[in-house]
């Protein structure tokens, strides 16, 4: 009995020890720890490309125009000179109120320009009014018939026609440029292209400025187109006044940029000194404070505003025309200053005669350089 119940015990402990093997073949392997992987960073994104044509800032255009102007390249102003720049600085004091220098209001312009803005002047009444004045008629005419104002191949021969085609509005301004533009057929001594490309750049300028006043600040846009021509004539002023302490020391050559410095340093002040001798409104002899060097507020009226556009896009124009500014450039450069869309794009179409350049390709996304 007891043997066999030994017997039985060892059986059941081979049964187990057969299991336990069993099992222990069938389960899976132990799985090997696995490292972690090291992450690298992904590879840098490349630089944006700049491949278009460079925007030129306000300084950079004026600067050039103004070496336009004087036919040569400018660099600092000559030391030497320090006495003729401290006595223009003194006859500029007076020299916008002379009229050796600056023109006086013209007779006709207030009544003019109440009968433009009266809708009850008939077009009849508005030609006779300017034929009163020989000058202005000659003026307007050259001016009507240049490729700015001109709508066909037919000439416009008469005031009465050139009312007619150009419009109440438009012969508004027609007139405020007839007005003025004599002032700027003067000698220009040693700089002889001077009067001309400011008078270029002044009739664009006021035309841009008109068009900013109306599209961007909601402002009057005659009064920005008047502005803009008032400073023209500042400008000839104080190039005029130069010229003048110049020639009282023989033997001085007149210094180009002894005389920029003089534009950019007095013209907003005797545009506005003349401007006021006009009695013209007060938003605009605020907009020319906002000119002044010295005095430049970090918020600008509207009509101070259309004016630093007008005189930049005139730059522009007057460069573009001339091939120093090629249309790639000129176009970047509206981009820059959000003179982008349709009213820009007419604007400039009308301040060169020609369709503005498609703009430049934009540098490749983000998102493109992950694809």
């Amino acid at each position: 009995m007891l043997v066999r119940l030994i017997l039985l015990l060892v059986i059941a402990a081979l049964v187990v020890v057969a299991v336990r093997a069993l099992m222990k073949r069938s389960a899976p392997p132990p799985r090997p720890i696995v490292q972690p992987t090291p992450v690298t960073p992904p590879p840098a994104l490349p630089a944006p490309t700049t491949d278009g044509p460079p925007a030129l800032t306000s300084e950079e255009a004026l600067h050039k125009l103004h070496e336009l102007a004087f036919g040569r390249e400018l660099g600092a102003p000559a030391p030497q000179h320090a006495e003729i720049v401290a006595a223009a600085e003194n006859a500029l004091q007076s020299a916008a109120t002379e009229p050796k220098y600056a023109p006086r209001r013209p007779m006709l312009l207030p009544q003019l320009l109440r009968a433009v803005g009266d809708n009850d002047t008939s077009r009849r009444e508005l030609s006779t009014m300017i034929a009163k004045d020989p000058a202005l008629v000659g003026s307007l005419l050259k001016l009507a018939n240049s490729q700015f104002y001109r709508v066909s191949a037919q000439p416009v021969e008469s005031v009465d026609r050139a009312v007619a085609v150009i419009g109440t509005e438009g012969i508004r301004s027609l007139i405020a440029a007839a007005v003025v533009q004599p002032v700027f057929q003067i000698s220009g001594g040693a700089f002889a292209q001077f009067p001309e490309v400011v008078w270029d750049h002044t009739f664009l300028a006021a035309n841009a400025a008109e068009t900013y006043a109306a599209v961007v600040v909601n402002s009057d846009p005659f009064a920005a187109q008047l502005l803009a021509l008032v400073n023209g004539l500042g400008t000839i002023v104080v190039f005029r006044v130069a010229l003048d302490q110049y020639s009282t020391r023989p033997g001085t050559i007149p210094d180009a940029a002894t005389i920029v410095a003089l534009l950019e340093a007095h013209t907003a002040r005797v545009a506005r000194t003349i401007a006021a001798s006009w009695d013209l409104s007060g938003r605009i002899l605020a907009a020319f404070e906002d000119q002044i060097p010295g005095a430049m507020v970090e918020s600008p009226t509207p009509l101070g505003r259309a004016l630093r556009f007008g005189r930049y896009m005139g730059a522009l124009a007057v460069l573009n025309s001339k091939g120093i500014v090629d249309d790639g450039a000129a176009k970047a450069s509206m981009l820059a200053n959000n003179a982008a869309g349709a009213h820009f794009e007419r604007m400039w179409e009308r301040l060169t005669g020609k369709k503005p350049a498609p703009p430049p390709k934009p540098a490749p996304s983000v998102s493109n350089w992950r694809r």
